[in-house]
């Protein structure tokens, strides 16, 4: 496992990358209260403004050296709370089934939870451990599939409808075996953890 590269942190947690997490923060509601609606276009409309501002606060922080503590707390965050209240939206209407959706909402709940425990271990789980890649195409099928399943219903494209079903179960056998990695992860930090305060 490798740990994180040493960043450079910035003074202010009132960044302009910070802002935009917190303003993507904001659209969940927002993306929550036209879906209750049946204002279908305008939520579709907020979760894309939301994957734009993800991308744009990625790249400032880079390209302005804006990274911070806090940063590195809320960008994951309020992609969670996006892509969550996108698949418990789309759950309520049956537009992906119950079996995904107790998925998605169970590998995370039972991620936090680990990671909970390994720091209550006295583990550093923030620089022990780092998105794996297969996490992150995870996120990736998540969102395609929110786009492609909410686009279908929006403009009646039964195209988008066929690909949607095969995101459907991309995304469950996804979630199943990044959430699997992440559990052997915290397994071995365990282990090696209770080797290190053995052998001192």
């Amino acid at each position: 496992m490798r740990a994180h590269k040493a960043v450079v942190q910035h003074d202010s947690n009132w960044t302009l990358p910070n802002i935009l997490t917190i303003i993507r923060i904001l659209m969940v509601p927002a993306f929550v209260g036209a879906f209750v609606l049946e204002a279908y276009f305008l939520a579709l409309l907020f979760f894309i403004l939301a994957g734009v501002t993800d991308g744009l606060d990625g790249f400032l922080a880079r390209a302005l050296k804006q990274r911070s503590r806090l940063g590195a707390l809320i960008d994951p965050l309020a992609d969670k709370f996006l892509i969550l209240s996108a698949f418990i939206c789309l759950g309520v209407l049956g537009w992906v089934p119950l079996w995904l959706l107790i998925l998605v909402i169970g590998r995370d709940l039972m991620i936090v939870s680990g990671f909970l425990t390994l720091r209550l271990s006295g583990i550093d789980v923030q620089n022990r451990i780092q998105a794996t890649p297969d996490s992150k195409l995870n996120t990736l099928a998540q969102i395609l599939l929110v786009l492609t399943i909410m686009s279908a219903h929006v403009f009646e494209a039964n195209l988008l409808q066929i690909s949607g079903e095969v995101l459907i179960y991309l995304s469950g056998g996804l979630a199943l075996f990044s959430g699997g990695h992440y559990v052997l992860l915290g397994f071995f930090l365990l282990r090696d953890s209770k080797r290190e305060k053995g052998a001192g």
